[in-house]
């Protein structure tokens, strides 16, 4: 079979080129403006792409079309779909019904985390010998891709997100999945262009929890209200708790967060010693193990193997160290996520100047409907630089000015290579820049990186 995608440069889609193409299918795309790393994983899986939605992409004659989310009516290329009557479906949708359905399925959800939990299950699975298939909203190093299939393999690790199928489904992505073991990380409000509150947010994930198996396992955080009132509502399976007073809990946490022990019912099982900070990715790594014990995986092992784990492209991914100062690459663009990656990574310097630079490009930032939250979202950085597009599509509809006020330490740019001039002018021996956005920061990372290394 013959599918076109449509949004083939989003992580979730790029993955299900990869997928549909393992499964045996014949795999060709579209999209506008892929950057890396989706970019560099189509190329490198042989998989064509098209830039733009032009109509005439249906001469293809392809056999069905996968619409991704980001394509809307008016979309030239959907149009001629409908006209036409050709056969369309969702990505969510196809995986469910011809991979995921035969798959033993572990499901990552939550606000925050999902990517980096599901390469740390994923990591902990291939350790343990059971080849599992996967799909990551990111690029796990220690794979080099964001998705794997197998048919031959049972279990299949999945990133599940809460965010709408498509124009013409607006369920979240993971009812579709058939999961068996689900991870809820935490939930928070975002998604501001698709939900209007919490409560919207809470019915999508009801919805999610009432259709697991009888015979499956959700994992969720003790002592959370938000996952409290969505359970208080019907749960089928079993629940398992992580966290303070939960069945897996973690002491001895190191000042750098970089070494912990894991505890089952209050008993020591085992530690991890890695590179990753922050107590959230302490939490993940519980969600993991109590997920990896379910289908036999000893706590000790999963311990063993997450202490050799590398981590994953755009999440504090170290880019490179020129002159001693450390540039990072990171995808946080929701508060509390920003918050956490700077407490993260201040427990691990210490004292160092940590300069935290932010694109607000997600639908959620740009609306501004969290942006009054940015300033103590970033109150343990030295340095703030806010970049906002004027015009175009990922224009603010606010004004960073108005928000963090008359700060010294807060520099607000409009354009790209004023604000890379004076980051350049800034840095100095011994910094940590981190550089935060969901989108490419139009190339900022190495723009960066290579001034400082031939100057």
């Amino acid at each position: 079979m013959h599918i076109h995608i449509l949004g083939i440069g989003g992580t979730f889609m790029g993955g299900l080129a990869v997928i549909a193409r393992s499964a045996g299918h014949k795999v060709t795309g579209c999209d506008m403006g892929v950057y890396p790393p989706m970019s560099e994983q189509l190329k490198e899986q042989g998989i064509e792409f098209i830039e733009g939605f032009q109509e005439d992409q249906i001469n293809l004659n392809p056999d069905l079309y996968i619409v991704g989310n980001v394509v809307t009516r008016g979309n030239p290329l959907m149009e001629a779909i409908l006209e036409k009557g050709l056969p369309y479906t969702s990505g969510p949708q196809w995986l469910g019904d011809h991979i995921l359905r035969e798959q033993y399925v572990l499901a990552v959800s939550g606000t925050h985390g999902k990517t980096t939990s599901s390469s740390m299950l994923t990591h902990i699975l291939q350790c343990a010998g059971l080849e599992p298939n996967f799909l990551i909203g990111g690029i796990a190093k220690d794979f080099n891709i964001s998705a794997r299939f197998n048919p031959n393999s049972k279990y299949f690790v999945i990133e599940a997100d809460e965010y709408d199928t498509a124009f013409f489904d607006k369920r979240s992505k993971f009812v579709h999945y058939h999961a068996n073991i689900a991870i809820i990380n935490n939930i928070e409000y975002d998604h501001a262009d698709i939900f209007p509150d919490l409560k919207a947010i809470e019915n999508q994930f009801h919805n999610f929890v009432r259709i697991l198996p009888r015979n499956g396992s959700l994992i969720v955080p003790s002592k959370d209200e938000t996952v409290a009132r969505i359970l208080a509502r019907g749960l089928y399976c079993d629940k398992v708790e992580v966290g303070p007073d939960g069945a897996w809990s973690y002491s001895n946490v190191s000042d750098s967060t970089e070494s912990f022990d894991i505890l089952r019912n209050g008993e020591k099982i085992g530690s991890i010693k890695w590179k990753l900070t922050g107590i959230h990715n302490i939490k993940n790594a519980l969600s993991c193990i109590a997920a990896a014990d379910i289908i036999g995986i000893e706590p000790d092992k999963a311990c063993e193997y997450l202490s050799k784990f590398s981590g994953i492209k755009r999440r504090m991914e170290v880019l490179g160290n020129p002159k001693n100062i450390t540039i990072y690459d990171d995808f946080a663009h929701h508060p509390s996520a920003i918050a956490t990656t700077i407490d993260g990574l201040r427990k691990k310097v210490g004292d160092a100047r940590i300069i935290a630079v932010l694109e607000p490009r997600s639908n959620t930032m740009k609306l501004g409907t969290m942006a009054k939250l940015l300033p103590q979202a970033l109150i343990n950085a030295d340095e703030i630089y806010i970049y906002g597009e004027l015009n175009g599509k990922h224009a603010l509809g606010w004004t960073p000015e108005e928000i963090f006020g008359p700060k010294t330490n807060v520099h607000i740019f409009h354009n790209i290579e004023e604000l890379k001039s004076a980051i350049l002018n800034m840095a100095a021996p011994n910094d940590h820049i981190v550089i935060m956005s969901n989108g490419s920061f139009q190339g900022l990372h190495r723009k960066l990186l290579s001034e400082l290394e031939k100057n």
